[in-house]
């Protein structure tokens, strides 16, 4: 029997413009927002001579960001820049150039102040050629998320807020569409800049667009951290407090973003109105699902926040998670993720346990790829995270109106409710926290496959949540649990990494729940051992196929080369991987 060929054309990279280099971390004026108090930065960063250098031995350079040309970088054999003098009056010639590019904005330079450098960690777009992201790193080792925007004149500043006022009367007010569907054309944009300053470059133009589509449909100064497919979390605690966002490469972070208290409240106000929520001084705090999918929760004001309003928002990946790519991050390796498409692939029903970002949606939504491809299946969540390939699938969410009265709301209890009457093979809950976990267990004892995700730190506590108030699901109901994964979210130097710590399989006898734990995570050498010889849901696939013990072994070989050649030829397109899913339970088939 040979394994399907695995083979993607290579998709075409597309060219983004040269990242500025990575000295360039100063503007001299502040981005959109700051540019309204009519303030021109400027900064000079000091810089160790180099390993033999005393530790007080410096060479100052003046850090330019230019006004126009943020993105049009020198060649790369062009001659460095040579560093400036101490000397007064070197660093005055260095002003005047500096000022000859804004000698009609009137702006005024503030006395230089000195400033200890950053190390630029990494560098990459968010939005090119007009915004990216520096991870620097101060002297204290701390690093920071850092956003670069191009920066606009006074001038540009009011042709800027007249543009926006004209495009709120004719797209909002004279468009049929709600404001989450309204769309910004750049054509009939540049057109309406152009009418108020005919003069302003095409170049300069552009920037104005970019402006005006982040903060007219977008997310305001938010926008480039909703463009950054690393961000899982932004988090807002309160005005004129940093925000912080959760990395997938460094965790957590702090960013140079900062609310004032009117400019928050002003804020949240339009997060929720993007949501199609309902917040005031009488409901302080909502829960949210803003146009993107993104998962919010919002408080207003200072009567549940003692820092004043705050804001919470949880972003999810464009393209899901899949197989290869738990395996090539490390979370699982190949041969757990072969045990893991066996029992899927054979209905055996799961709940995967783990606390705050421990990555258990990912992993139900990358192990859902081994569902028969024609099954039928049901997926209910409070915000749609769950992505499949299969055509039949019937994706439902709750609905949470907001107002006191509760006829209009839809919650996980009903919905769950209404599918098992629509006979699905497959039920995916995303995450079961009340009543509704009793109805999906009764689901999983009248033949139903189900999956789930349960926060708790391990099996133990998982089971004394599931078994106490509010769930209390009886403990007999645990007989139809096959496996419980347990999850987590580890930190090493800082840096963070998701791993699968234990697959469990549960055993029920008169009530008594026991589990054995098939699989661990050795935490010493970053390694999964096999701690059982025998399986009992491996025995039981066996048993129905009529397996010997070779064929067993085979079936779950073959999956994990599989797997391996996924990593391998980095195919992680979740249409080409459910497609050789397939074509490979087709042959095992045969």
């Amino acid at each position: 029997m040979k394994i399907p060929l695995l083979s993607h054309p290579a998709k075409p990279e597309e060219e983004n413009p040269i990242l500025p280099e990575a000295g360039e971390n100063v503007n001299i004026t502040d981005n959109y927002e700051n540019g309204k108090k009519d303030i021109l930065k400027s900064r000079i960063s000091k810089k160790p001579v180099g390993e033999g250098g005393s530790a007080h031995s410096f060479k100052t350079r003046l850090k330019i960001r230019r006004d126009v040309k943020t993105c049009d970088r020198p060649d790369s054999d062009s001659e460095e820049q040579e560093p400036v003098d101490h000397g007064k009056n070197t660093v005055n010639e260095k002003i005047d150039e500096i000022l000859k590019d804004y000698l009609d904005t009137e702006y005024l330079l503030p006395e230089l102040t000195e400033e200890e450098i950053d190390w630029v960690v990494e560098r990459y777009w968010l939005k090119p050629p007009f915004s990216y992201v520096k991870i620097v790193k101060n002297w204290e080792f701390d690093l920071t998320y850092t956003i670069i925007e191009p920066k606009i004149t006074k001038e540009e500043l009011i042709v800027l807020e007249e543009t926006y006022e004209y495009l709120r009367t004719a797209l909002v007010f004279d468009s049929p569409k709600p404001k989450g569907d309204l769309t910004v054309d750049p054509e009939f944009v540049r057109k309406a800049i152009k009418s108020f300053n005919p003069s302003i470059s095409d170049e300069r133009t552009d920037i104005l667009i970019y402006y005006l589509q982040r903060n007219f449909t977008g997310y305001g100064k938010l926008d480039p951290m909703m463009n950054d497919e690393n961000i899982e979390d932004i988090t807002c605690n309160g005005a004129n407090i940093p925000l912080y966002i959760f990395h997938r490469k460094y965790s957590n972070l702090r960013t140079n973003l900062v609310f004032d208290n009117i400019e928050l409240n002003k804020y949240v106000l339009k997060l929720a109105q993007k949501a199609d929520k309902q917040l005031s001084l009488t409901t302080p705090i909502i829960d949210a699902a803003l146009p993107t999918g993104a998962r919010a929760q919002i408080t207003y004001s200072d009567i549940v926040s003692s820092k004043g309003s705050s804001f919470t928002i949880r972003k999810f990946k464009t393209d899901p998670m899949t197989p290869a790519d738990l395996i090539s991050i490390g979370t699982y390796d190949a041969e757990l993720m072969a045990f893991i498409w066996l029992a899927v692939e054979n209905n055996k029903s799961i709940i995967i346990v783990g606390g705050t970002a421990s990555g258990k949606t990912s992993t139900m939504n990358a192990t859902s790829f081994f569902i028969p491809p024609i099954a039928k299946i049901v997926s209910i969540e409070d915000t749609r995270e769950i992505q499949l390939p299969h055509e039949n699938w019937l994706a439902m969410r709750t609905r949470d109106t907001g107002i006191s009265a509760t006829e209009s709301d839809v919650d996980m209890f009903m919905l769950l409710k209404a599918a098992l009457r629509q006979r699905p093979e497959y039920i995916i809950v995303g995450e079961v926290r009340g009543s509704e976990a009793q109805t999906l267990f009764q689901a999983m004892n009248t033949g139903h496959t189900t999956y789930s995700t349960l926060h708790a730190g391990g099996v133990s506590e998982a089971i004394n949540r599931l078994t106490h108030e509010p769930i209390n699901v009886p403990r007999v109901m645990f007989g139809a649990l096959d496996l419980m994964i347990i999850q987590g979210l580890q930190f090493d130097e800082g840096h963070g990494f998701r791993r699968c710590l234990s697959i469990n399989e549960m055993i029920v006898n008169d009530g008594d729940i026991r589990w054995n734990e098939i699989y661990k995570w050795d935490h010493i050498n970053d390694k999964f051992t096999k701690n059982q010889k025998r399986s009992r849901i491996l025995d039981d696939i066996a048993y129905t196929h009529g397996w010997d013990d070779e064929i067993l072994e085979y079936n779950l070989q073959i999956r994990k080369s599989m797997l391996e050649r996924f990593v391998e030829k980095k195919i992680n397109d979740n249409l080409q991987i459910s497609h050789f899913i397939n074509e490979l339970r087709k042959t095992c088939n045969r």
